[in-house]
């Protein structure tokens, strides 16, 4: 038994530590994890010990096992931090949901529908004030409406992956968008109806960033056309247009895209990736009860960018299985 340190009581940070090292298997990898100096975290976990009174990693060249007090420590980490972060995601969403003034506040990542939804919620009910937060991270939103601080949040996932799911937030689909390309006007395969994705094989790639498996799908889908793509420049929408228009690159792109002069928007035969549109709320706010509302609105919104875009509006005419939700 290891004397007990006076003044020292156990908090929720060492327990994360001691769950940090179990997870990864050796007090090294745990600081790296951390952000820490391996011999600042190693004091830490000495402390820790002295506290709870016993070694809780048996420790040598093959990295750290859990003792019997420490699979003791860990059983009760994986009750108590699990119900801490929901004490505190509570705590912040309520505090968040505690306004007399009603309002929507929407989160989205880059996409078709949320100017059309700020437009139709503003027209709709011109007094309650409408916000707005944009991110590039479909992770960032979902915590953001798990922990109260947007009340809806409009994201897009590959294929057909499932959008983040930590937490209560509920997801409603509203389209399911084919990915086009994007081509220099004066390209060879600008003018086509549709073009084969082997047939862009020797070209370089431009798309905006996320933290989607957007990536894997494509790599993914050109290894099933027999090849593998070269360069692909990761940058904002500005960017990627920009390397589209001097030829730079092939710019990868929601079908509603609307293209500036000087590119051709043109899809992808058979349709090798497609993106679905989602709608995200906290079941257990207020303003789940105005869910169906926002949804409705929501599909007008993706609808109207449909209809924008006369190239997919022609393209959806051989292909009913996309657009917007039923």
């Amino acid at each position: 038994m290891w004397p007990y340190v006076p003044g020292m009581d156990l908090e929720l940070r060492h327990l994360k530590i001691v769950r940090a090292v179990a997870d990864a298997g050796s007090v090294t990898k745990a600081a790296t994890n951390l952000g820490l100096a391996q011999p600042a975290l190693t004091a830490q976990l000495k402390r820790i010990e002295r506290v709870l009174g016993g070694a809780l990693f048996e420790r040598d060249h093959n990295g750290a096992r859990a003792t019997p007090l420490g699979e003791l420590v860990l059983s009760r980490a994986m009750v108590l931090l699990p119900a801490a972060r929901e004490l505190q995601e509570e705590a912040v969403r309520f505090a968040n949901a505690s306004v007399d003034v009603p309002r929507y506040r929407l989160g989205a990542t880059n996409g078709p529908i949320l100017g059309g939804l700020v437009d139709r919620l503003a027209t709709a009910w011109p007094t309650t004030p409408v916000s707005t937060h944009t991110s590039w991270s479909a992770k960032e939103l979902t915590t953001m409406v798990m922990l109260g601080r947007v009340d809806f949040a409009i994201i897009g996932a590959c294929g057909e992956s499932s959008p983040p799911v930590e937490g209560p937030v509920a997801w409603l689909t509203v389209g399911t968008d084919p990915v086009f390309v994007l081509l220099n006007e004066d390209h060879a395969l600008a003018g086509r109806k549709e073009v084969e994705l082997a047939e862009l094989a020797d070209e370089q790639w431009t798309v905006t960033p996320g933290d989607s498996c957007f990536g894997d799908c494509f790599a993914t889908a050109c290894a099933r056309s027999g090849f593998t793509p070269k360069t692909i420049y990761e940058t904002d929408v500005a960017t990627c247009m920009h390397l589209a228009k001097v030829g730079r690159a092939v710019a990868l792109c929601q079908a509603t895209f609307q293209p500036a002069e000087g590119l051709a928007l043109v899809p992808l035969t058979g349709a090798p990736l497609r993106w679905r549109q989602l709608l995200g709320w906290h079941p257990e706010t207020s303003t789940a009860g105005v869910v169906s509302t926002i949804f409705e609105h929501a599909k007008a919104a993706h609808t109207d960018a449909v209809r924008r875009s006369r190239r997919y509006a022609g393209w959806l005419a051989d292909n009913p299985g996309f657009g917007t939700s039923p």
